[in-house]
């Protein structure tokens, strides 16, 4: 493999924020660093000067856009391909993932890339994310991922499905890690009412998905009985989910909540608030493969509280059972929280696995696939 320079074109709806565009941005830098050629195609976004900052190329595409015009892209990227001579074409989402298998079927097998899919998500069980168990790799970023892929796509023979988890920066969230005091002093100059507060932290963006209103709900309860708590909600608003936003926005004023939580919108120094935070919470109702913002606390030694289930029940029986929570259950949610906050269990340093290791498994993935 070390002889061999790969050329990899990796496919995603944008780059804004998010697990799927943190991992193509890591496997982007690493290849780059391995002396490979990283190609992405994407719709662009705010992360776009980050990857090719850290060398490699973008193609702006609207790859992840939700109409049949997008099927023109198919003989686009299949010329793509030949005149860029891909190696391995990598697609990490449903969408791309389709415009990409079909440009690939299209080519004579002799000239074709190798398809590896990545299963971010536990997708709704149909046809059109049946194709995320295409590839003639899947990479799974979870057991629990893996297990979803077997379970329901019987087809996928089981040494095709990979478990590569995400990696996280062991540099970047130690263990013990605290903010600087310039950040310390900004922060709560910012966010005084914070310094007599128990500081509970939901990470996420504002989709269905996270669990807002079962936050808020808790929240509630535990004000209503005189808990000095305070709410912080941390992620970006995305403009096509504006009505979820403004339920939930709604539900704040319902619950009198006005006052004791905060929607701090996206965060580059999110580690920083999580590092301050009493308690981390990942509360979503549907299972996620993976839960990257658990891992960060955890391994910055913060408790966090979460919904057992997917990967984040994965996490949280492996580093931290304490804070596993049966899901949808408010009532075991309040009872968790409370006794954490009257008798905190500490966090034990635990190794998970790191972004380079995430990089290397890649990177043996490929040349495995292009040798064969």
């Amino acid at each position: 493999m070390a002889e061999r320079k790969l050329t990899v074109l990796q496919l995603l709806p944008a780059l804004e924020s998010g697990g799927v565009e943190r991992g193509t941005l890591e496997l982007g830098a690493g290849l780059a660093r391995a002396g490979h050629r990283s190609l992405v195609i994407s719709a662009g976004g705010q992360l776009v000067s980050r990857l090719t900052g850290q060398g490699s190329e973008h193609l702006q595409w609207p790859v992840g856009h939700k109409s049949l015009w997008t099927l023109r892209l198919v003989p686009r990227l299949r010329r793509l391909l030949q005149a860029e001579r891909v190696d391995i074409l990598h697609a990490r989402s449903r969408l791309p993932a389709w415009i990409a298998w079909l440009a690939w079927r299209g080519m004579p097998p002799g000239a074709r890339p190798r398809f590896v899919t990545t299963v971010h998500g536990l997708y709704s069980v149909n046809r059109y994310s049946r194709i995320m168990s295409r590839g003639e790799a899947v990479v799974a970023v979870s057991a629990a991922a893996r297990d979803y892929v077997l379970g329901n796509y019987p087809a996928v023979e089981a040494a095709r499905a990979r478990v590569i988890e995400r990696g996280i920066d062991p540099t970047i969230y130690p263990y013990g890690y605290r903010p600087a005091q310039s950040w310390m002093a900004r922060w709560y100059q910012e966010h005084p009412y914070l310094l007599e507060r128990q500081v509970l932290t939901l990470p996420g963006r504002i989709t269905r998905l996270k669990g807002h209103l079962d936050f808020l709900q808790l929240l509630a309860r535990l004000l209503r009985d005189g808990q000095p708590v305070y709410g912080l909600i941390v992620g970006g608003e995305d403009p096509r989910r504006a009505g979820y936003l403004r339920e939930v926005r709604t539900a704040v004023q319902r619950l009198g909540l006005q006052g004791s939580v905060t929607f701090t919108g996206q965060r580059m120094d999110l580690r920083d608030i999580l590092a301050v935070s009493n308690l981390v919470y990942s509360l979503s109702r549907h299972p996620e493969s993976f839960g990257r913002t658990v891992r960060e606390a955890l391994s910055l030694g913060v408790p966090v509280i979460g919904y057992d289930h997917g990967g984040v029940g994965e996490t949280l029986q492996a580093a931290y059972p304490a804070g596993r929570v049966p899901p949808a259950d408010l009532d075991a949610l309040e009872r968790v929280t409370r006794e954490l906050i009257e008798h905190r269990v500490e966090v034990s340093p635990i190794a998970f696995p790191s972004v380079q290791e995430m990089v290397t498994a890649t990177l043996e993935l490929y040349a495995e696939l292009v040798d064969a």
